[in-house]
């Protein structure tokens, strides 16, 4: 195994344990993320969903599995999360959460088209 697969795979792993441990806090104790959604007028209905979503896709890219899917998915939710949930720019607080989501975004979209680069696509023929 080479230097750069081990620190491939490291940096895949902390980037998977942050929304790993984020699904599991939000089943633990789910009232402080529905306050914090509902304070931003987000239904809460989507927690499940929201949960579903970083242990799914965190799993996957933990395990290297359909990562232009599930590094697509957990960048497109990041993005999401900066828009929705950090958008008060005045504030520095939230302006250095919405450029942390906006750049874990960012690393995870090189991992996706990383990712996709290395898939073969089928041509018909």
């Amino acid at each position: 195994m080479t230097v750069a697969t081990i620190v491939t795979i490291a940096g895949r792993s902390l980037l998977a344990l942050l929304f790993i441990l984020a699904g599991i806090a939000k089943i633990a104790g789910p009232q402080p993320f529905l306050d914090h959604m509902a304070e931003h007028h987000i239904p809460g209905l989507l927690l499940p969903l929201v949960i579903l979503l970083e242990l799914a896709a965190g799993m996957a890219l933990l395990l290297g599995w359909r990562l232009p899917f599930s590094a697509g998915a957990l960048a497109l939710f990041c993005v999401a999360a900066a828009f929705g949930f950090h958008f008060n720019l005045a504030e520095k607080a939230e302006r250095t959460l919405f450029i942390k989501d906006l750049a874990i975004a960012g690393a995870l979209m090189v991992i996706a088209a990383s990712a996709s680069a290395a898939v073969p696509v089928a041509t018909a023929g």
